[in-house]
């Protein structure tokens, strides 16, 4: 073992009080403190957040993490400060200009820096990080530059501008999925050179989870199918909505009928909300979340048994990435996806740009007509012509946008009506071989599966709060 693998273990041991890198850790880090660009594909709760926060401890200079969501950097932040070696700050839009300024002229006290791609780009930080002495960038979430750049947030495009633009000595990429098409497209799109770039990639597959699909007849059916489950499961888990409406009435059902403490989990919530459902959970004095796709990155709940999916995803990674948040403990959990006829309709709806006629398009791209007409995608049309794209490039993005939307949309609809093993279907999308079938592994293998023959372990709960509460007087006792 070489003297600088010595050094990672000795401070594995004495700052993080484990003996040994989980797999893939050691190999990415090293790679990485060897300035060799790499993009590290570690599952759900093999220590992604490891990586950037040793490396603090042999290195000088700004540690800068680009993250997607505000609970995920600061749940990351939180961290850090707790262990009380280094000082970080958190860059992003809760900020006013002056707490921005302040945090952006003290840069060269702080170790670690996390921020949002669209606070990154703005002139006065990137001219900040010019100035000061970087020793890391880190894309935490980096299949976002694939899934959300084009179409959702456009500001992941401009980070190929950034690395090219700061120059960082050491650039890390973290992600939990990512098929070897994601993973091509990422490195693309940040403009670097994929023989430059070490990939290191670890197994997507979990067995402890069992892998269940069930059809139904109509939204009732399933209303009922996901209320006689839950009343076995009982708690701990997080059910998947596409629709925040949805996500409320069944949160009330489920309160109702099955006697939990259901929380509810999306955009519509303020921030302070969102933060204290999430804290509730976490500490077990919630049974449940009805969560709409706001609700799962960087949730780090061991002892999550279940994620059931009462809409269709969009697409077989986004699938992955949610319902690997069960089971992080190693015990046995449960994936199950809900589907009746009809249900891939709203996945179709808000999987496609409604793209403006040619010279609609035109007429706003030269100031002729208020990009206001846009409607919603009024901010996606305006980043593009601000950035100097033609109306053929936009045309030609959000058509190609819309044919891989689609394109997930159908290998959806093939694990949903599936005939072989889904762990296989799973592990063949993203690359792999199934090394080992486990005992209990999917609904085509044991078609009558029960809960029971899960063995899903109890979790124990607060008992502070009565069980009948719905999510509403939950929060109002949050803040009285």
């Amino acid at each position: 073992m070489e003297q600088s693998e010595i050094t990672l273990h000795n401070i594995l041991l004495s700052k993080y009080h484990f003996k040994a890198f989980r797999p893939g850790q050691k190999e990415a880090l090293v790679s990485t403190l060897k300035g060799i660009p790499t993009l590290a594909i570690l599952p759900t709760g093999a220590g992604k957040s490891l990586l950037y926060q040793l490396p603090a401890y042999v290195t000088q200079g700004l540690i800068v993490v680009i993250s997607p969501l505000i609970s995920l950097m600061q749940d990351q932040v939180d961290r850090i400060r707790q262990q009380g070696d280094f000082k970080v700050a958190m860059l992003n839009s809760r900020l006013d200009y002056q707490e921005q300024r302040a945090i952006l002229q003290s840069l060269n006290d702080y170790r670690f820096l996390f921020t949002s791609p669209e606070t990154l780009v703005k002139p006065a930080v990137l001219s900040r990080l010019r100035q000061v002495t970087l020793s890391m960038m880190v894309v935490d979430e980096a299949h976002c530059i694939s899934q959300w750049g084009p179409n959702f947030r456009p500001e992941y495009l401009l980070l190929k501008n950034v690395v090219a633009d700061v120059q960082p000595p050491r650039l890390l990429l973290l992600t939990a999925t990512a098929p070897a098409t994601v993973a091509n497209d990422i490195i693309q799109k940040l403009g670097l050179d994929r023989n430059g770039v070490k990939t290191i990639r670890q197994s997507v597959d979990r067995p402890n989870i069992f892998l269940a699909v069930k059809q139904l007849m109509d939204d009732q059916a399933k209303q009922r199918y996901l209320i006689e489950t839950i009343h076995r499961l009982g708690s701990s888990g997080v059910v998947y909505f596409s629709s925040k409406k949805v996500a409320n009435q069944v949160s009330q059902l489920i309160s109702k009928k099955c006697g939990l403490r259901v929380g509810v989990y999306h955009a519509g919530l303020n921030n302070l909300e969102r933060f204290q459902i999430q804290q509730q959970f976490m500490n077990n004095q919630l049974d449940l979340i009805c969560a709409t796709s706001a609700f799962g990155m960087g949730i780090n709940k061991n002892d999550l048994r279940y994620v059931i999916h009462y809409h269709l995803p969009g697409s077989l990674e986004s699938y992955v990435q949610e319902f690997v948040r069960a089971g992080r403990d190693g015990q046995p959990a449960l994936a199950l996806l809900l589907y009746c006829p009809g249900d891939e309709y709203l996945q179709q709806v808000l999987g496609q740009i409604e793209l403006p006629g040619s010279s609609v398009l035109q007429r706003i791209h030269d100031g002729e007509l208020s990009s206001a007409s846009l409607g919603d995608q009024k901010e996606l049309f305006e980043f593009y012509f601000n950035h100097h794209y033609s109306v053929h490039d936009v045309q030609t993005i959000m058509r190609e946008q819309n044919r891989l939307s689609k394109q997930r949309l159908q290998i959806m609809m093939n694990y949903i009506n599936a005939d072989r093993c889904l762990r296989q279907i799973i592990t063949e999308y993203f690359g792999e071989q199934m090394v080992k079938q486990p005992r209990m592994c999917c609904s085509i293998d044991k078609p009558d599966w029960q809960v029971q023959d899960l063995g899903l372990p109890a979790v124990e709960l607060l008992k502070e709060e009565a069980h009948q509460q719905d999510w509403q007087q939950v929060i109002k006792q949050l803040f009285h």
